[in-house]
């Protein structure tokens, strides 16, 4: 046991932890933003509301939520131990060295990490501590149910210019730090050919344009809506 703590302390052990919590948190974003997307529905909400509904009160999900959180955390932590690991020297990075190695997002990993986290305390007070608290309104569909309307809280929320100018700030910091972590995540785990390479780093600027830009489209369609 004594070994795998070491090896899990060791720095190919921590990039190995950055890289598969990185992929995992790159899944979720994928699910997170499906759900997301049904504030866009005509529908008073109701859509988005029983989504956040299950999310919160199914016992599978909770779970997951808390693997979610604690992969979040390490994620975190990993990465700023790697950071100030590699922080004196020259021309290293906090993942595998890649033809990409001096671009700036693989040289402000720590910055654009601290952002997106910073982002995500903001995101989670919001709307899910609030939530959590008790601290909104109720609706009620046909079938009689009650439940939280968070709909209403995230329009509420996203009509503040500041906020949404907040929200973007860290899409864009989300996408850079994207843009070097999707492809860096599967160089650490060996998965590098020249064969799909091209192919890994296309899908990994492709995900790390369309994800953030399609979150960014709902605080922006819902700031502008009447």
């Amino acid at each position: 046991m004594k070994w795998f703590i070491n090896f899990l302390t060791s720095s190919i052990g921590r990039k190995l932890i950055m890289s598969l919590t990185g992929l995992f948190l790159i899944t979720f974003l994928v699910a997170h933003l499906v759900g997301n997307l049904q504030l866009l529905y005509n529908d008073g909400g109701e859509a988005f509301n029983k989504y956040a509904e299950f999310m919160t009160g199914n016992p599978l999900i909770k779970m997951i939520s808390l693997g979610l959180y604690f992969f979040i955390l390490l994620h975190t932590i990993q990465g700023l131990l790697l950071w100030a690991v590699n922080k004196g020297k020259k021309g290293k990075g906090y993942a595998v060295k890649s033809k990409d190695s001096s671009s700036w997002s693989s040289n402000n990993m720590a910055l654009l990490g601290t952002l997106v986290l910073f982002f995500l305390f903001i995101h989670m007070g919001d709307f899910w501590l609030k939530m959590k608290l008790g601290q909104l309104d109720t609706v009620a569909y046909a079938d009689g149910h009650e439940i939280n309307d968070l709909y209403a809280r995230v329009n509420l929320a996203f009509k503040e210019l500041w906020i949404v100018i907040t929200y973007l700030i860290g899409l864009i910091a989300l996408g850079f730090h994207l843009a070097h972590g999707f492809g860096s995540a599967f160089q650490t785990l060996g998965i590098r050919h020249k064969k799909y390479t091209p192919l890994i780093n296309g899908l990994g600027l492709a995900y790390s344009i369309l994800i953030p830009l399609a979150f960014a489209i709902i605080p922006l369609y819902i700031y502008f809506k009447n």
